[in-house]
C-alpha cells in the first residue's frame, strides 16, 4: 500500500497524536458515510459494545486478528495472557498498534495468511472484519485456506451486518442494483477517505446470518451458533466441520 493510499493508517495515527478528523466512507454510487469522531477503534474492553465483550469467552489459545486496526481487541487478549498476531493491510495502522503495546503486528493482507504464521485455535474478525472476505467465491476460498492455519477444534468469529436490514431507499436502491448485476446484496464496493488520502476502491461483504450459512457450506467450517448484538450487526461463531 502506497502512502498516500493509507487513509485508514493515517486517519489512526494522527488521531492517536490527538487529532481527531473526519473519516469518510465513499460507496461507488456516490453515497459519503461520515464518522467524525475515530474513539471506538481505541475503546477499551469496558466500553465495547456488550457483543463483543461477550465474543472474547470464546478466543482461547493462540488467536490471530484479521484486520487488527489500532490493536484494541487484540491488545486486550494479549493482557489476558493469549498468545496473539495482529495484521493489517495498512502499515500506519501497524505502526499505531505497535505502538499502543501489540507485541506481534505485521502488515499482511487477509490474502497473504498461510501456514507459515504457524497454527491458530482461533481467528478474530470482528469490527465487520467478515466483510475483508469481500465477495463469495473469495469467501470460500479463504476459509477453506483458513483450515490449514487452525487447530481441529478452532473457531473463526466473524462480524457482519445483514444489509436487507434497512429502511433507507437509497441504500434498498443499491442492494437491488448489485443483484441486478449479478453480485451479492451486501457485496458492497467502497473506498475511504481521509483528508487528502484515499484508498483504493475494494469489495467489502455484508452477509445475513442465512447468507453467511450458505458461504460457509463446503468450506469445512459450519456456523455454530451467533451472538446478537440487538441490531443488524452480529457475531458467527464457525467451528469446523466433524469428519466423517
Amino acid at each position: 500500500m502506497k502512502p498516500d493510499e493509507d487513509a485508514f493508517g493515517r486517519e489512526l495515527y494522527d488521531y492517536m497524536l490527538g487529532n481527531n478528523h473526519c473519516e469518510v466512507i465513499e460507496r461507488d454510487d456516490g453515497y459519503l458515510d461520515v464518522n467524525d469522531d475515530l474513539v471506538e477503534y481505541f475503546e477499551p474492553y469496558e466500553n465495547w459494545p456488550l457483543h463483543h465483550r461477550t465474543a472474547m469467552r470464546y478466543v482461547k489459545g493462540r488467536a490471530l486478528d484479521v484486520g487488527c486496526g489500532a490493536g484494541r481487541h487484540a491488545i486486550y487478549l494479549q493482557g489476558m495472557g493469549l498468545d496473539v498476531i495482529g495484521v493489517d493491510i495498512s502499515p500506519l495502522a501497524i505502526k499505531v498498534s505497535r505502538m499502543r503495546g501489540l507485541r506481534d503486528a505485521r502488515v499482511m493482507s487477509i490474502t497473504e495468511i498461510t501456514p507459515a504464521l504457524g497454527k491458530f485455535d482461533s481467528v478474530v474478525m470482528l469490527a465487520n472484519n467478515f466483510g475483508l472476505m469481500g465477495n463469495p467465491r473469495r469467501a470460500k476460498l479463504l476459509l477453506k485456506r483458513f483450515q490449514s492455519v487452525t487447530t481441529d477444534d478452532a473457531r473463526i468469529l466473524a462480524e457482519s451486518t445483514d444489509p436487507r436490514a434497512t429502511r433507507e431507499p437509497v441504500h434498498k436502491s443499491y442492494l437491488q442494483r448489485n443483484r441486478e448485476n449479478g453480485r451479492m446484496s451486501g457485496q458492497v464496493r467502497l473506498r475511504l477517505r481521509y483528508r487528502q488520502y484515499k484508498t483504493p476502491w475494494f469489495d467489502y461483504l455484508l452477509a445475513s446470518k442465512k447468507e453467511m450459512r450458505k458461504i460457509v457450506k463446503g468450506t469445512g467450517w459450519e456456523v455454530d451458533n451467533f451472538i446478537d448484538s440487538g441490531e443488524p450487526i452480529y457475531i458467527g461463531l464457525l467451528k469446523k466441520c466433524r469428519k466423517a
